[in-house]
């Protein structure tokens, strides 16, 4: 791993950018957990939907404000998104989505298409990066939490890494076949957002994979408007919510 800038926010949280391989990301990590002695700060994975930019505004916002309740949070690009270079299947599936969507026309199979081959290529650069972000001696090696907005490729960690114990996702309405199946072996903790009027992810579907799963301790919150509504209360219950498993 090997970072390429730091910049201290104006909340003392120290945002930096590392490379790992091809793989770029972004680490915020509390102030306080660079000052001699300082207890190591839990790790959160925060991934955005299906793969957008680490620079993403709102994911950067939910990155800062987990840090600065006293957690190690990191996000990487995948294969395709942000700054790394897209085939010329990608460019075209998108395109084919962004289409069907406008015009009203079943995506599904656009979607599998897409997002399927996504997740597969995900989960080893995120846990090869979880290997890595491991070893930094701020960062403390008890339970790791995911949060973020791609379901599919948290259902997909929560089953392989065994070192995931919680997990906040958001929406869900779009997520692959092989997910959905995946969703029934998801044991550990989980908090579900839901945007009761979000038209670009399904209720019934949504409410359906929470259905699925397998966690005894599972908990829905659903909130009125679109899919940029969250309110930002969720974020506040989300860090108790990890408070409670993580630290």
């Amino acid at each position: 791993m090997h970072f390429t800038s730091e910049q201290r926010l104006d909340d003392g949280v120290l945002e930096r950018e590392f490379t790992l391989g091809e793989i770029p990301g972004t680490l915020w990590t509390p102030g306080s957990a660079q000052a001699p002695q300082a207890p190591q700060a839990p790790l959160v994975l925060m991934a955005h939907n299906n793969g957008l930019p680490k620079a993403d505004p709102r994911l950067r916002a939910r990155a800062r404000y987990t840090a600065s309740r006293g957690y190690a949070v990191a996000t990487i690009d995948a294969a395709g998104c942000g700054d790394r270079p897209r085939s010329a299947a990608d460019e075209q599936a998108r395109a084919d989505l962004r289409r069907a969507m406008q015009a009203g026309e079943p995506v599904d199979e656009i979607f599998e298409s897409l997002i399927a081959p996504l997740v597969e290529n995900a989960v080893p650069e995120w846990q090869t990066t979880l290997d890595a972000l491991l070893e930094l001696p701020e960062i403390g090696g008890g339970p790791v939490g995911y949060s973020g907005g791609w379901a599919a490729l948290g259902i997909r960690l929560a089953v392989v890494e065994p070192r995931i114990a919680a997990a906040g996702f958001f929406a869900g309405g779009f997520v692959p076949r092989a997910q959905r199946e995946e969703a029934r072996q998801v044991t550990i903790p989980l908090l579900f957002l839901l945007q009761w009027d979000d038209t670009g992810n399904p209720r019934q579907r949504a409410l359906d994979l929470f259905d699925a799963f397998g966690s005894k301790e599972k908990t829905l919150h659903a909130n009125p408007g679109g899919h940029t509504g969250t309110p930002w209360f969720e974020l506040e219950d989300g860090c108790r919510f990890l408070d409670r498993h993580l630290k």
